[in-house]
């Protein structure tokens, strides 16, 4: 089988598939894309043991059908050099010798026999679907993410949760100490459902879904998810298990809140988290008076910043500490000009809210506080 592709255009999918591909795999064939000619159309496949990642080329100029295995070291490694130009692909169907012929070179190398590589993985018959804008489903996933947790021990808080009902969508992601819920009526199920995306995965959809426009499929069952899109499909291993009841951790009656810029806010946490202490990144928020005193203190280097922010606020005087560093990761997730803490105490979960909410997204951060030095 023959056929000619653009190099850039080659290497921009090879490149994007490539990151499914582990530094060590358990079976060498995984090391390989995998080849598919059928019809005029290149399917390039990349994978590892739990997660498969497909895109497709169409082709002006091929001739002949078949699958083998490419080397997706030598293949990126060659391509990354090559400035836009056609190339042309022979491959023998009997040995797997590969020929690329550029306008100035030929490149030689042996392919593998496509046999070895792994079957993709397939759903039940009975499975659900739903379809997402790919925009709202890049909202989804890119503000969540940074909330999952990092513990093995807990697997079911290390992945993105999708929570479908008959009215809308809702992605949820929490480790314990933090919590981001987006809820979007963008997109509705047929049913009460639910999966846990993992971490590479969802990984691999932040670097997609920015240049993707339209919707994207999505079908699961209890096991595997299958993501369709303009060039790319991906199928994966979910998360097993009970997700946690997020809802209930919510807390509902916060009698202090406060109105504050959020970009003024954002600044001045970057600034007073250089004189915070290193270990703990602690930032003591002050409400009162129609204003907020930021300040941090390391004591080990002896210096402190402090920082007085106006503010709409309405409750009693509260003081409250917060991680420095999460509290930016939220605030750089807000789309809003303003954003709203809800206080109750010093020592409950604070909420951090858009001001300005979109008519057809909720969205809500939840972040717990951490205790202050006497």
């Amino acid at each position: 089988m023959n056929f000619s592709v653009s190099s850039a255009n080659l290497l921009t999918h090879l490149q994007t598939i490539s990151r499914v591909i582990n530094s060590k795999n358990a079976l060498p064939i995984l090391d390989n894309f995998l080849f598919n000619l059928h019809d005029g159309v290149l399917t390039i496949t990349a994978a590892d043991m739990e997660t498969t990642l497909m895109t497709t080329i169409e082709l002006n100029q091929s001739e002949g059908s078949g699958v083998v295995a490419l080397s997706a070291k030598i293949l990126l490694d060659t391509l990354k050099e090559f400035a836009d130009e056609p190339l042309t692909f022979n491959i023998n169907d009997d040995n797997y010798a590969m020929t690329i012929k550029s306008g100035s070179g030929v490149y030689n190398f042996i392919g593998l026999n496509a046999d070895e590589f792994p079957r993709m993985r397939t759903l039940e018959d009975a499975h659900s679907s739903i379809t997402v804008p790919a925009n709202v489903l890049n909202k989804g996933i890119t503000a969540t993410s940074f909330a999952t947790s990092d513990d093995e021990m807990r697997p079911v808080m290390g992945g993105i949760y999708f929570d479908i009902t008959t009215e809308n969508v809702t992605f949820v992601a929490t480790d314990g100490h933090k919590l981001v819920k987006i809820k979007t009526v963008s997109s509705k199920g047929d049913s009460v459902t639910s999966f846990i995306l993992p971490k590479k995965p969802y990984s691999l959809l932040k670097a997609i879904l920015p240049k993707e426009s339209g919707d994207v499929k999505i079908d699961f069952d209890s096991k595997n998810v299958y993501f369709t899109l303009s060039d790319y499909q991906m199928i994966c291993r979910l998360i097993e298990g009970v997700y946690p009841n997020y809802n209930s951790v919510i807390p509902q009656s916060n009698n202090n809140k406060a109105t504050i810029d959020k970009s003024a806010f954002l600044t001045a946490l970057r600034r007073i988290s250089v004189y915070a202490n290193q270990s703990t990144n602690l930032v003591k928020l002050e409400f009162g008076n129609g204003q907020v005193i930021i300040s941090a203190q390391d004591f080990d280097f002896s210096i402190s910043a402090t920082e007085t922010l106006a503010c709409s606020y309405e409750g009693e005087p509260i003081c409250i500490g917060f991680k420095c560093s999460i509290l930016v990761d939220m605030l750089n997730n807000i789309n809003s000009d303003n954003v709203i803490l809800e206080l109750s105490d010093p020592v409950r979960a604070g909420l951090i809210l858009p001001l300005e909410q979109s008519e057809t997204e909720d969205v809500l951060m939840l972040l717990m506080p951490m205790q202050l030095p006497d």
